[in-house]
């Protein structure tokens, strides 16, 4: 339950600005994810470690948009990681246009994990 949450927090702020198009509930979600925005580097770190430990044992669809959330949520800070630094950086500059994909995409797949 944790990895679900956790993937619907990195969604929501992958998505700032951008949901107040969702009807009746969007201003809403926007003002929860801006509120969300100085948390962003300790929700993608959570949810890249997350990402990656559940995907060592089972690899699955969640644990995959974990670690790309992950990614795109700490770019700023991955050059300053040994060895892979630059490669995940620019892994995350490669994925940044497709953000908002990334992000409807990990809060679906959360939200049907719950289910």
């Amino acid at each position: 339950m944790l990895t679900e949450i956790i993937a619907i927090l990195a969604g929501l702020v992958l998505l700032t600005g951008m949901m107040s198009a969702v009807p009746a509930i969007g201003k809403y979600l926007d003002k929860f994810a801006t509120m969300l925005l100085p948390l962003k580097t300790v929700i993608g770190a959570i949810a890249l470690l997350l990402g990656i430990w559940y995907a060592i044992s089972n690899l699955t669809l969640l644990n995959v948009m974990l670690i790309l959330a992950g990614l795109l949520l700490v770019a700023e800070f991955l050059n300053t990681i040994p060895a892979i630094g630059k490669f995940l950086a620019k892994a995350a500059a490669f994925l940044a246009p497709g953000q908002a994909i990334i992000g409807i995409i990990t809060i679906i797949v959360a939200i049907l994990a719950l289910l």
